[in-house]
């Protein structure tokens, strides 16, 4: 008869920096104030801020936009202001796909085209820039080299379109909920 026991794992330090193999590149980095975003194959690297000046916030969405976008139900992001966002390598390799149907309309006559950047090589979304968020690109907490960053300084302080959430997934602990768009709260 077959044993039922799981087999053990060994825990991560979740609090130290943690690189495992995800793709193709090795060279990703974090530091205290920045760290980097590579694409699956490596062609395309970014690096942002991850507090503090430059750093908007991340959150979790359930919107249908990103169920669609992610083929996930649902996708974990953060913001940073363009004038803080570097292409450090790839830029020349991305391409984009924008349409302007999306859950963002707010005002009618407003720019509301959302423009996805992805790797041309291994189709990784880099980020995302809407016309309701102007002068911020939307990055993929999974894209960030430094796994311990996901647990620490990119873990989501907001869930939006909660509305549209599955049942079997339980609000984000500790982040504030949203039944629709949190990112235009007045």
């Amino acid at each position: 008869m077959a044993s039922t026991t799981m087999p053990t794992t060994t825990a991560v330090d979740k609090s130290k920096p943690y690189f495992p193999l995800a793709g193709l590149a090795s060279d990703g980095w974090s530091t205290e104030d920045e760290a980097t975003a590579t694409c699956f194959c490596g062609a395309v690297q970014l690096a942002f801020p991850t507090h503090g000046p430059g750093f908007v916030g991340s959150f979790v969405c359930n919107c249908a936009d990103c169920h669609k976008l992610t083929a996930s139900v649902h996708a974990t992001n953060f913001t940073v202001y363009d004038t803080h966002l570097k292409h450090l390598r790839g830029r020349d390799n991305l391409k984009t796909f924008g349409q302007s149907r999306t859950v963002f309309v707010n005002t009618p006559g407003q720019d509301n085209t959302m423009t996805n950047y992805f790797c041309s090589t291994c189709g990784s979304l880099m980020y995302r820039v809407g016309g309701a968020f102007p002068g911020t690109s939307i990055l993929r907490v999974g894209s960030v080299d430094d796994f311990s960053l996901h647990e620490t300084k990119l873990r989501p302080t907001m869930e939006q379109f909660t509305k549209d959430r599955v049942s079997w997934k339980l609000p984000t602990e500790g982040a504030k909920q949203f039944e629709e768009d949190g990112l235009h709260v007045k």
